[in-house]
């Protein structure tokens, strides 16, 4: 911070003006220096800690499967499980972190990463990309071969593997030293090995096929093509850093809605240092209209938090206003009394509870119960896909006078069964939850039932019955990310892996703000459709 005699001030008074500021602004350097310092302190020391974690899990699972040999036994499978995939959380969070904190690109054709290379086995597919330049831009004379770059690309064509080699031929001017040469393709991860097919067909495999990245090593080895479980979760972690906008703006899309279906359900979670697991939730949030015939696209939100608490799901409602579908769960109980919120129930809830009872013991009561509900959802079946104010008046002419029947069987029979049996539970829960069972028939645009949000759920359903289970709270996050994005294209009659890759395919170099071009609606013509 020198000056020229020039430019000091001659008056005493500006002179001191001056210093005093040229010390306050070395001050405020210093301070700016000292929290950054401060802030590198801190990510070393989780980068350390981390690393430290992953040793220790590597040498724990190293013990246990020396125990396996001799006397195979069921408990050191199911630790070796759990610390696998928890060893996978860890790595995949290095992989997210980064995304998030990017090293300097290298220019293509530098010097190695030291990457072994990729199975000679493996088919080649070469792709050349030729300069565009026909002449010398500088001099305009002709141009002659030079050589070229090469850089290999493993990816997965659905059912067999394949290398694609981009070829970048160098052309050289003869008039001058000017060179030209096509610009790098883009890759999903910068200097990446992995393709976008390859890259949409893990993802798939683990979050859809219920497959966790040990599993997949062991799969692809024996095609010949050795990927440790490490670089896996190093992908998956990119990957789900890479899509992170994408899912904001499917988040802001089923928020803007005016009724959403909600749910949750419960997945274990690795609870770090004693190999148990402790209870996590999933959340589901779905736009889904076309049953009230709408044309506005179906889309579903997921989110994970580490426990059941109201305070998560108004975090996720907070900017929401409208009707919101869902179970009786108490935790919602606070979004309601602020008012934006209208509440509608779930009759297949209420069904369900006569239906347990119908199961265990049919007698009278819950054949009857199920029987007038079925009446319900026969008027629900020839309405489907109507308008809403052609529903509204259906429900008003049939629906409300069996509504009002129901209401007072159900009361009738309560003051004739015991008070402390199933019965007198089932009917309380429809009773008590009346007004908000009864408030589709006023409003055309409302369903019957959750069932738009259950479905949603059956994936992540589906992986807690394999006794699938979340290696830790990042691990949750970043598999709501993933289900969220997966699920939307199931809902708009895509094949997720086939999304995934052209998802994957564009979103490195695609513009944040036109993220909106991705989502699975505005590219359903381009991609096939999906066979559940």
């Amino acid at each position: 911070m020198t000056s020229g005699d020039g430019s000091l001030p001659d008056d005493i008074e500006a002179l001191k003006a001056l210093v005093l500021a040229r010390e306050a602004a070395l001050r405020e350097r210093d301070g700016d220096l000292e929290q950054l310092r401060g802030t590198v302190s801190t990510l070393q020391k989780n980068l350390s800690d981390r690393t430290l974690e992953i040793e220790h899990l590597k040498l724990w699972i190293a013990k246990l499967q020396r125990m396996q040999f001799g006397r195979k036994s069921e408990k050191i499978d199911r630790q070796i499980e759990q610390l696998e995939l928890r060893l996978e959380d860890l790595q995949t969070d290095d992989g997210a972190a980064a995304v998030e904190s990017p090293k300097p690109r290298r220019a293509e054709g530098g010097k190695s990463t030291g990457r072994k290379p990729l199975p000679d086995h493996l088919p080649r597919q070469d792709i050349v990309h030729q300069p565009v330049e026909e002449a010398c831009p500088q001099c305009g004379g002709a141009l002659a071969d030079l050589g070229e770059d090469v850089a290999e690309q493993l990816e997965y064509v659905p059912g067999h593997w394949r290398v694609i080699r981009h070829r970048r031929p160098k052309k050289a001017c003869t008039c001058c030293d000017c060179i030209v040469q096509a610009p790098a393709p883009s890759r999903p991860i910068d200097r990446g090995m992995p393709g976008p097919g390859l890259l949409a067909h893990i993802l798939v495999a683990k979050f859809c096929d219920h497959l966790p990245l040990y599993r997949q090593s062991m799969i692809y080895a024996r095609d010949g093509v050795e990927l440790s479980r490490s670089t896996l979760a190093d992908w998956v972690g990119q990957c789900s850093a890479l899509v992170r906008p994408l899912v904001e703006t499917i988040r802001q899309y089923v928020m803007s809605a005016r009724k959403i279906h909600t749910d949750d359900t419960p997945v274990p979670v690795l609870e770090p240092g004693n190999g148990k697991t402790r209870t996590g939730r999933i959340w589901t949030y779905v736009r889904d209209d076309r049953p009230s015939g709408s044309n506005d696209a179906p889309a579903a939100w997921f989110a994970y938090s580490a426990n059941r608490a109201g305070e998560h799901p108004r975090a996720h409602l907070l900017n929401f206003k409208g009707t919101r579908q869902a179970d009786a769960f108490a935790g919602y109980d606070a979004i309601y009394e602020a008012g934006a919120v209208r509440e509608a129930g779930c009759m297949a809830h209420a069904r369900r509870k006569f239906h347990d009872l119908f199961v265990a013991r049919k007698n009278e009561v819950n054949t009857e119960a199920l029987r007038r509900i079925g009446e319900l959802y026969a008027i629900e079946a020839e309405i489907r896909g109507k308008p809403p104010d052609g529903r509204w008046r259906v429900r008003q002419e049939r629906t409300r006078p069996l509504m009002d029947d129901f209401e007072f069987w159900l009361r009738s029979t309560l003051s004739m069964v015991s008070q402390k049996g199933d019965t007198a539970k089932a009917i309380n829960y429809s009773l008590n939850q009346w007004q908000a069972l009864t408030l589709f028939i006023d409003d055309g645009a409302v369903e019957i039932d959750n069932n738009a949000a259950e479905r949603a759920l059956r994936a992540v359903a589906l992986g807690r019955k394999n006794f699938l289970h979340f290696g830790s709270d990042s691990g949750g996050e970043r598999g709501a990310a993933i289900y969220t994005l997966v699920a939307t294209a199931k809902l708009n009659g895509l094949d997720p892996e086939a999304y995934l890759r052209h998802v994957l395919s564009r979103i490195a170099d695609h513009p944040v703000n036109q993220v909106s071009e991705l989502l699975p609606w505005a590219v359903a013509d381009q991609l096939p459709s999906y066979a559940s």
